[in-house]
């Protein structure tokens, strides 16, 4: 089945039943992705399944609809948690995705008599021991969270018959690798897996196939592809300059929304201190934040109540955010796969949307794997236009400066130095000229000697 005639289908010649069908409908929704058409035929039919697609393609759709008809058989409106054990286990590698699947899983169970519940961390683990306690058919966790709750006792998972991993690179990294092992160990051999993901690569492939049995490969796009309809460019700044670069690039595009990745969470938070300095309204998400800040967090941004949100990749998946327009990356993530993901976050469903990279000399070489593992190459953003401080225009280079000499007049600029200085483009600060240190009396060395053997003494 090629693209252009899945589009064409209508979701009602999948073989779904009229309940979960009537939800589609109410979603707005009549014809299938690509990837929903493509996949929902396979899973349906029992086979396990590798499907990769762009982000906003509908991915989590093509394993829930399917997903939800094959425990149609299963469905009750007993109240007997032992009516209700759980039967699909969807693993998810942040708490943002997680939640976002059971919104999902919700929406389309509407009108089946399907229990489903989410855990994951940074909440209270005995909020969600209820929900458990009373039986669910479809759980939803990130798997450090779902251990916990093994270890409580508080679910089972010797009935699983579906077993579903999203973004599923991720949680075959090995990062994922001692948690995903214990869980697997407490599943039924006998089941169903299904791995999607907007990118795979070749060692994960050969990885996953430890979990699969004959699988059917399902591919929508060239491998790791970023979507078309986002515009990609990159800015070349030092990296003293990369905050007020930052300011004048949000200024000048005029969004009312920005998402911006950094690296690290030291990074979001400077970032998210700067922004609220330089006048615009902004707030992060990271793995130092509870789950309650980075909801209200996400809430605001929505909401339109914040114009930037800052967040490291643990936003890189799962953030599904209508119409956004613009993604910069203030520093490249540390694996090329994430920027597939980080860009995904716009141009979703789609709507088109515009991908910035702000590139120092020291990440030269990230943005080259990049490059690489795309295979494209980025144009060079326009230099960016500044005021100075008499109100005459001046640009700053977009070619990675030489490193500055290391004479006795000229100190090279700290690596942390946008982490320090507030954006003040009308102000000149001049550097701060430090007093020499007065000389320490010159006492003669008898007298010291003398000092020291009369302490011992005391």
């Amino acid at each position: 089945m090629d693209e252009s005639s899945a589009t064409k289908l209508l979701f009602s010649s999948l073989a779904l039943d009229p309940q979960i069908l009537r939800a589609i409908e109410e979603t707005g929704y009549t014809e299938p992705t690509p990837i929903q058409a493509q996949a929902i035929p396979h899973v349906i039919a029992g086979r396990d399944l590798m499907a990769m697609a762009q982000t906003g393609t509908g991915k989590t759709a093509a394993f829930t609809l399917p997903m939800l008809q094959r425990l149609l058989p299963h469905a009750s409106t007993s109240a007997s948690p032992a009516r209700h054990p759980i039967r699909a286990l969807v693993l998810a590698p942040t708490r943002e995705l997680a939640i976002q699947v059971h919104e999902s899983v919700v929406t389309y169970s509407k009108h089946v008599p399907l229990r489903t519940t989410v855990v994951y961390g940074g909440t209270d683990i005995k909020a969600q021991k209820p929900a458990l306690m009373n039986g669910v058919e479809i759980l939803v966790a990130t798997p450090g969270r779902l251990l916990d709750h093994v270890e409580s006792r508080n679910l089972q998972l010797n009935q699983v018959q579906i077993l579903i991993l999203d973004e599923a690179d991720r949680m075959l990294d090995m990062g994922f690798m001692p948690d995903l092992k214990r869980i697997l160990a407490l599943l039924p051999k006998q089941r169903q897996t299904l791995l999607f993901s907007a990118t795979f690569s070749e060692d994960i492939k050969k990885l996953a196939q430890d979990f699969l049995v004959d699988p059917v490969t399902v591919e929508t796009a060239r491998r790791n592809a970023a979507g078309e309809n986002i515009k990609q460019s990159v800015c070349m700044v030092e990296q003293h300059d990369k905050f007020h670069a930052l300011v004048e690039l949000i200024r000048a595009r005029g969004v009312k929304q920005v998402l911006i990745f950094t690296r690290t969470k030291l990074s979001a938070a400077h970032v998210t201190k700067q922004l609220e300095r330089s006048g615009i309204a902004a707030d992060a998400i990271h793995g130092d934040k509870t789950q309650q800040e980075r909801l209200k967090a996400l809430e605001a941004f929505k909401a339109g109540t914040i114009l930037a949100l800052v967040a490291t990749d643990v936003a890189a998946r799962g953030l599904d955010i209508d119409q956004l327009p613009l993604v910069i990356n203030f520093e490249l993530p540390t694996h090329a796969e994430d920027y597939v993901h980080r860009i995904g976050r716009t141009g979703r469903a789609g709507a088109s949307g515009e991908a910035v990279s702000l590139i120092d000399g020291t990440e030269e070489r990230k943005l080259v794997e990049i490059e690489k593992l795309l295979n494209r190459q980025f144009p060079r953003e326009p230099a960016v236009t500044t005021s100075s401080a008499s109100g005459a225009s001046y640009h700053k280079p977009l070619k990675p400066t030489p490193p500055r000499s290391h004479g006795n007049h000229h100190k090279p600029a700290p690596a942390d130095d946008w982490l320090s200085k507030p954006y003040e483009p009308s102000i000149s600060v001049k550097p701060i000229e430090e007093k020499p240190a007065a000389p320490a009396p010159n006492k003669p060395q008898k007298q010291v000697a003398a000092l020291f053997r009369k302490t011992i003494v005391q």
